[in-house]
């Protein structure tokens, strides 16, 4: 069957006040009004911008955690989830990503509250969600300004929230989702900031709550295909890899008013020197890796070209009007292709491209190669010296296609004709929010948890640290995991459990 169906709408707890950094309070001028969007409570308090400024410019060495010292410091490395008769999510944010993801949750979740910024987009999630006949109670509505998600992560009938806002925006969200004991599961990144990102993870330590990426890449039918294949060791000592975001978003998106407002992700442009979001190449070449699971970031060095391309489109491109808002942006500061290098502990390297301001056909730039063979999945090509592959002659075509699908996992078979209905992404979108709520209601532990998500949204503010000041610097990583890092644990390797929602 699809879904379950909620039998109360629960009850309401006092809110607990905590206190949230945040960087980028919205401005009267700049409130982010959106359906990708809700405003970060301005009565949450935080660390004042002398704070964040401090921390924005400390030494590398005063900006990471003290060691954990094993069996004394809780880790969220093998704590499962719970078990539930049925999961009950909360979305936040119901714009250009959240706005497309509502039916999916409802298809295999309940959907127990809503919340975004503008009452439309609230009355059309529940609109949509109450159209699949999957649930008796229709999901309380939230949209009564900037502070209304607190609303939401006090009630004591949802054990998932799934945040879909701006950058910003993530960070305080998921933080008081996990203070008031719900799971939380993050558009990408969690956090762009060094200290958030270990604030999250200290906070999932704390209240024994997950905060997970649900970075949908390491769910494609490619990349799983590519990871059963490691695993196989199809590829032999696995050595070096490459990963990450290549994708022109100048129109519509950056000045296209794909996004509401269209000046959101544009205006990280002027506030950092960073790969922005490295996770879709990034994180499935570390699951390959054992990332967090016998090997972890060790060190990285980053490099970028000038920032030049957003500046011209804005002058050159006719769609782009005087009265644009992008006139009033400040400075693009972000040059328009970055590259990063990332050594790990155990001597492999991993190349990191991002590039969203270049005229550039779609790319994640995944590769993976070993003693034995390597695999380009962007340009369909593979070559095992493990199946005999001789002459230095690409497998590609028919060859490529047979090879990668004589290692399919087992989610897509078991879910392909619902992969297809659902969809996002080929179906990738659904398979990443079908395995997780599969995952809590067995009582498993994340495939994705708050170290794999720490560790790969990292290379943003890292990134920026090893070209700040005009200056290239090799910079270390942290250990997130605080030494368990080199303890094996499973992770997309599972073999397929028994499930009375897939059996029956």
């Amino acid at each position: 069957m699809l879904g379950t169906r909620l039998k109360s709408a629960g009850s309401i707890r006092g809110v607990v006040r905590v206190a949230l950094p945040h960087r980028y309070r919205p401005s009267r001028r700049d409130v982010i009004r959106t359906g990708a969007a809700l405003g970060a409570a301005a009565g949450l308090g935080g660390v004042g911008a002398g704070a964040a400024a401090a921390a924005d410019t400390a030494s590398d060495d005063t900006r990471r955690e003290p060691p954990r010292v094993k069996g004394r410091e809780r880790s969220m490395a093998e704590v499962p989830f719970e078990g539930f008769d049925q999961v009950r999510v909360g979305l936040i944010g119901l714009g250009e990503r959240g706005g497309g993801q509502d039916v999916r949750w409802g298809a295999v979740s309940t959907v127990t509250a809503v919340c975004d910024i503008r009452p439309e987009r609230v009355n059309r999630t529940i609109g949509r969600i109450m159209a699949q006949g999957f649930q008796d109670v229709e999901p309380v509505g939230y949209s009564n300004g900037e502070e209304d998600f607190l609303n939401l992560v006090k009630r004591d009938d949802i054990d998932l929230i799934y945040v879909a806002t701006p950058w910003e925006w993530h960070y305080p969200q998921a933080k008081a989702a996990m203070e008031h004991g719900k799971h939380v599961a993050v558009e990408l990144p969690i956090s762009p900031h060094l200290d958030e990102i270990w604030d999250l993870v200290r906070t999932s330590e704390r209240t024994g709550k997950h905060c997970m990426l649900l970075e949908n890449v390491n769910y494609f039918r490619p990349e799983l295909r590519m990871f059963n294949m490691a695993k196989a060791g199809l590829f032999g000592e696995l050595q070096h890899a490459s990963g990450g975001y290549v994708h022109d978003l100048r129109w519509p998106y950056f000045f296209g008013g794909a996004y509401y407002p269209e000046y959101w992700r544009r205006r990280w442009q002027t506030r950092m020197n960073a790969l922005h979001y490295p996770m879709h190449g990034l994180g499935p070449v570390s699951a390959a890796l054992n990332i967090n699971r016998g090997d972890r970031f060790a060190e990285l060095v980053a490099v970028s070209s000038p920032p030049m391309n957003l500046a011209l489109f804005r002058e050159n491109d006719p769609r782009v009007g005087p009265d644009h808002s992008s006139w009033q942006d400040d400075e693009y500061i972000s040059g328009d292709r970055h590259t990063a290098l990332i050594k790990t502990a155990n001597g492999r390297m991993i190349r990191v491209e991002h590039d969203v301001n270049s005229p550039h056909p779609y790319s994640r730039e995944t590769t993976l190669t070993g003693s034995s063979g390597v695999v380009e999945l962007d340009n369909g090509r593979i070559y095992l010296e493990s199946l005999g592959h001789t002459n230095h002659t690409w497998r590609t075509g028919s060859a490529f296609n047979s090879i990668m699908a004589e290692h399919d996992h087992w989610l897509w078979p078991a879910l392909e004709d619902l992969a297809d209905q659902y969809g996002g992404h080929g179906g990738g979108d659904f398979i990443a929010i079908f395995r997780l709520v599969q995952l809590m209601r067995l009582g498993m532990t994340p495939d994705i948890d708050v170290y794999d998500s720490a560790a790969w949204c990292s290379v943003i503010p890292l990134s920026h640290e090893s070209m700040k000041d005009g200056r290239i610097k090799s910079v270390k990583v942290p250990d997130f995991t605080r030494g368990y890092w080199e303890d094996p644990r499973p992770t997309f390797d599972r073999e397929r459990p028994e499930d009375p929602w897939l059996d029956g």
